[in-house]
This record gives C-alpha cells, structure tokens and sequence, in this order.
C-alpha cells in the first residue's frame, strides 16, 4: 500500500516530517490493517511498526474526532512508552481534530478520569492504570472500533499479559493489532479466544 492512499491529512504529515514512501514492511501491513482484518505485526525494531500502528489508526478514525468514547486503545508498557508513542501521534494528527489522550499510574486518577468523560478518540495507556480506570466504569468502550498492543513482549512480564487480555470480553466488534519482534506462542490463545482469523504480517 502506498501513501498516497491515505487521507490528506496524514500525507501532508509524511511529507512534512520526511517520508516519501513506505517501508518495505509498511507496505506489507498498510493494507492488511486497513481492510479491517486481525494483525501480528512481527518485526524487528526500526521496520517501521510503530508508525503503521499511527498510520493505520488516524486512517481508520479517518482524521475525524468522533462523540466521546474512545475508538482507539493502545496498551503500552509503561508511562515513558505512553509520551513517547503520544509524541509519534502528534507528528501525524496536528492537521486533524482527533482527541489523542494518555494514561499512565504517577497521573492523577480523578484527572484523567475527567479528561477522558470530557472525549477522547485514541487512548494510550498502561495496562494497570487502564484496568483502575476500567473497572471503576470511568472509561465507556462501546465505540471501541480498535484494540491495538505495541512492543508486546512486556505483556510477558507481572501480570501485563491478564490485565490486557480483559477488555476484550466486554468488545462486541472490534480490530485486534498486536506489534512485537517475534510471534510468542501464548498468542495462540488470544487466537482462539478474540482474535479470529488472525494474519500473522512477518518482516
């Protein structure tokens, strides 16, 4: 999939911030998370997963803020992947009216709590403040469209992997995007349990 299939917004984004054309593995996974389909991203690091994973969201989300419930979620390991994935979001919705909000344990709970009533499009959180938040009823997921992981091997350390794997038995209809460098045979189960038809897109 080239960029030029993107909306405007995002390929005056690129231009601006120096992409020309897409990776060889961004080429391969464009196109799949854009049909809508179930993804492991499996890659090693600098194949350009992370701006896919931005890319193929605001794509989705169609550049558009969209009433108050987050469409989007991405669990990352801890708060300095929070900003920092925040900040690749930034580079490529400045142009747009999505709602990127980040959630994270050393925030004020109440807060964020208040932030995300207030309307959100992507959240990017930590699981165990997610979880907090979840089971408080703070956080309404049934506009959820996308349930995205990134660098997924920290789901394999404390409880990462339990806390991640609860929110999909309240989805109804929902993407699944895992991003990681190797495929881990614990994901069989996510396969068998919410991530039909899943496609492995191995760089």
């Amino acid at each position: 999939m080239s960029f030029k299939k993107l909306i405007e917004p995002l390929n005056d984004a690129l231009k601006k911030h120096g992409f020309e054309t897409p990776l060889p593995y961004q080429k391969k996974i464009l196109s799949k998370i854009k049909s809508g389909a179930n993804v492991f991203g499996i890659a090693p690091e600098g194949s350009g997963k992370t701006t896919s994973l931005v890319l193929g969201v605001v794509q989705k989300l169609q550049g558009k803020a969209f009433e108050d419930a987050p469409r989007a979620i991405v669990f990352v390991k801890d708060k300095e992947a929070v900003l920092e994935l925040y900040r690749e979001f930034r580079k490529f919705t400045s142009k747009t009216d999505l709602r990127v909000y980040c959630v994270y344990e050393e925030h004020n709970i109440d807060a964020q709590r208040d932030d995300i009533y207030d309307g959100v499009d992507i959240l990017i959180t930590t699981p165990k403040r997610f979880n907090k938040l979840f089971f408080m009823n703070n956080v309404n997921v049934r506009k959820l469209q996308m349930f995205i992981v990134d660098d997924a091997e920290f789901l394999f350390r404390g409880s990462h992997l339990s806390d991640v794997s609860r929110l999909p038995e309240s989805l109804e209809r929902c993407q699944y995007l895992v991003f990681s460098t190797k495929y881990d045979e614990r994901f069989d189960r996510w396969q068998e349990k919410f991530m039909f038809n899943s496609q492995i897109v191995v760089g």
